[in-house]
């Protein structure tokens, strides 16, 4: 059972954002979303977190200045993600802004997994590094940053990821979940982390005196925002105030066409307009065609893309990575089919959990699969694909819902079952984890266990939140225009208004999307349900946001339904 609920709001800070000048949607919504003053809504980049409030970051600016002083050969160990693929980007390019001799490394997920483990360092050594430094990763890779020092190579370990009771003995770690770390953006994605380190090097370089007159140029690593920006959307971390600095300082830089060549060559491919990008395009254009390359090839490729300043290089390996993100999907559609025939005959009402293992699916994709099932039956998913040649091992991913912390849940299962897990990790809204194929049964029902205890008849029935009826007056392009030039993401939720309509019309379009007209009073209003085929009644009460549809130069206002129940 799916239920509309309105955001609370309090009158008292919607009026006062109002008196200080803000449009009455605009106050309407952001105080909705805690916004108690204009000033938290401030983008400027005056308005970020001190650089000094980051654990870590005076040891690896120190670090990083001597390297490059002397001319030390740097190695930048990625992860295959969005996050770690624009991380990456930004240690790159950033570094070689100071001078620095840097190279990179991405891990093939298939062949070595993910973090800095001794088989990555071994790897690494043949390229004769001087200093390792991790992004997105590092933090659990106690055995991996042992074989570095074992060889004499240092390491800087920059993530935002969870650490684990014991940290690795790193030259200089910089994370803002590490213990003592007061920094109070904990949220912050790993490019944004890397993007910090840079700023502290450059404050260093610059006490030095190392850009006085006849010195080399202060680097502008204002540049980098728009990998910065692609990179924390893309890893769905929560959009608090500084968050929203980054990202919208990314987002304005590429609507001016100040970006890489490979994000505009990215923005083209999936034919979007960077003038008018949000952060929407960002999280379901640009990010879904970079982690197509992690799921079923090799992230290097849009790593590339993100690195190259030659424009027709960019845009080849952005159609490359656009090919890919349309096989991915193609692959998605086929294993979401499968899963969902399977599902029909465990009858997923009568269960807290979906577990499921094919061995034909594909490892780089049943995370998205996972993901879906999740948002279709509102219930915590684990999907899985063989891990090796022999069948003998599986790799699963899950993603959950509110209220069950999903990692937390593994930990639980291991402590129960010790030798059930061969390794797990991950966080509260998302896992992964490594077990043999013949007990995935026997996963499942610890599963559903774990979760029996934990959630209630209320957890388990989807809500669906939005801000409330949007009067007839505010059906504009104008409207649509404001409301898409603001920050929204993950925890500062886009807007979703609900209302009651009579169903004028509905027809399916390419038999899988649900036309529809919708009438309240007398104004007519043109709506569209994504993938839903289900008629609905003569009375809705609908759950939508507001998009501006385009049709011969004409710029119209399209409902993009959420959800509808009968009024």
């Amino acid at each position: 059972m799916t239920r509309i609920v309105n955001r609370p709001c309090s009158p008292a800070d919607e009026a006062a954002l109002i008196r200080h000048g803000l449009h009455p949607i605009l106050a309407r919504l952001y105080a909705a979303r805690g916004v108690r003053l204009p000033d938290e809504i401030e983008t400027a980049l005056t308005r970020l977190v001190p650089p000094v409030e980051l654990k870590g970051t005076d040891e690896a600016a120190a670090l990083l200045a001597d390297a490059i002083a002397q001319r030390k050969r740097m190695l930048v160990v990625a992860d295959y993600d969005c996050d770690g693929a624009t991380a990456c980007a930004v240690a790159v390019r950033g570094l070689r802004m100071f001078g620095a001799h840097v190279d990179y490394l991405v891990p093939n997920r298939f062949e070595y997994g993910y973090g800095l483990t001794p088989e990555i360092v071994e790897l690494a050594a043949s390229r004769k590094p001087d200093l390792l430094i991790t992004v997105d990763n590092g933090i659990a890779s106690v055995d991996g940053v042992a074989a570095a020092n074992a060889r004499g190579i240092d390491v800087l370990v920059t993530d935002h990821h969870l650490p684990g009771e014991t940290l690795p003995a790193a030259r200089a770690i910089v994370n803002p979940n590490q213990p003592g770390c007061a920094f109070p953006s904990k949220c912050i994605a790993g490019v944004g982390v890397m993007f910090y380190v840079l700023l502290a090097l450059r404050a260093r370089l610059r006490e030095s005196g190392a850009f006085a007159a006849g010195g080399p140029a202060e680097p502008r690593l204002d540049g980098l925002l728009d990998l910065v920006a692609l990179g924390t959307v893309a890893d769905v971390v929560k959009l608090d105030g500084n968050n929203r600095v980054l990202v919208a300082q990314g987002l304005t830089r590429i609507r001016r066409g100040r970006m890489q060549p490979g994000i505009a060559a990215l923005f083209r491919a999936a034919g979007r307009d960077a003038r008018n990008a949000s952060g929407f395009d960002l999280g379901f254009a640009l990010g879904p065609r970079l982690n197509a390359a992690g799921r079923l090839s090799d992230m290097s490729l849009g790593i590339e893309c993100l690195t190259t300043d030659d424009v027709g290089r960019a845009w080849e390996l952005a159609q490359q990575l656009d090919a890919m993100n349309r096989e991915r999907r193609e692959i998605e559609a086929g294993m979401q089919q499968q899963a969902l025939e399977e599902i029909a005959t465990l009858d997923p009402d009568g269960r807290a959990t979906i577990t499921l293992f094919n061995e034909s699916w594909h490892q780089g994709v049943i995370g998205i699969v996972a993901g879906r099932l999740k948002e279709k039956y509102h219930r915590p998913a684990f999907t899985f694909a063989l891990a090796d040649d022999k069948g003998e091992l599986v790799k699963g991913s899950g993603r959950s819902i509110p209220g069950f912390h999903l990692r937390d849940a593994l930990d639980l299962m291991a402590k129960r079952e010790p030798d059930l897990l061969a390794k797990f990790g991950g966080h509260a809204m998302a896992a992964g984890v490594t077990l043999a194929a013949r007990d995935v049964p026997r996963f499942a029902a610890a599963f559903e266990a774990v979760a029996r205890d934990a959630l209630d008849e209320d957890a388990l029935a989807r809500v669906v939140v939005t801000d409330g009826e949007l009067e007839e007056a505010y059906f504009t392009p104008q409207i649509v225009e404001m409301i898409d030039a603001a920050v929204w993401g993950q925890g500062f939720p886009a807007p979703t208004f609900s209302g009651e309509f009579d169903v004028v019309s509905q027809a399916l379009v390419k038999d899988k999307h649900l036309k529809l007209q919708l009438a309240r009073g007398r104004q007519r209003f043109q709506a569209i349900w994504f993938n839903h085929t289900e008629t609905l009644p003569a009375r809705a009460r609908v759950a939508y946001r507001l998009a501006a549809d385009s049709w011969n130069g004409v710029v119209r206002v399209q409902m993009i339904v959420e959800h509808a129940v009968s009024a």
